[in-house]
């Protein structure tokens, strides 16, 4: 039987490598699924920004349109997501109409809009009776504050 001679070519020369030295000859996953994971989530969190945008428009149409009720409201959490950045509180002692930034409550994410009414109360009244007056009511979730070009919100259409 002949015997096979060894190779004389180079870059067939079998070379022993240290054990790091070892390439990955394959792309990572990250290159593989990194840009379809980035594209799912974002939509994922603009689909969750549209629907508390819509729970959050519903609720308000409620309160507007039939005045109330408050239950079940969006929590805080998802009118923040929504970009609704002030509730509109209605004193029913003075009848003033006051907005409170949603983004300073001392509150869970959690908690349902619904649940702040029982902590609001009236400045002006508490200084006149001298007690926390806290006869308020809940008008509307909104994007801004109560100025003179964005006047409070009006219960139905007819109302001044």
């Amino acid at each position: 039987m002949p015997s096979v001679p060894a190779p004389t070519c180079r870059r067939f020369a079998w070379k022993p490598r240290a054990r790091f030295d070892a390439v990955m000859s394959t792309k990572s996953r990250e290159h593989l699924f990194g840009s379809t994971i980035r594209h799912s989530a974002e939509r994922a969190a603009e689909a969750r920004r549209v629907a508390d945008r819509l729970a959050c428009e519903a609720w308000n149409y409620r309160m507007l349109g039939y005045k109330g009720p408050a239950q079940p409201s969006p929590a805080l959490g998802d009118a923040l997501n929504a970009r609704f950045l002030y509730l509109e509180v209605r004193c029913l002692g003075c009848d003033t109409h006051q907005t409170v930034a949603l983004n300073i409550v001392r509150r869970p994410k959690t908690t349902p809009i619904h649940e702040l009414e029982r902590y609001m109360r009236c400045k002006d009244c508490s200084q006149v009776r001298g007690y926390a007056y806290k006869r308020s009511h809940l008008v509307a979730l909104r994007t801004t504050k109560i100025t003179a070009a964005d006047p409070p919100s009006t219960w139905w259409p007819g109302e001044r």
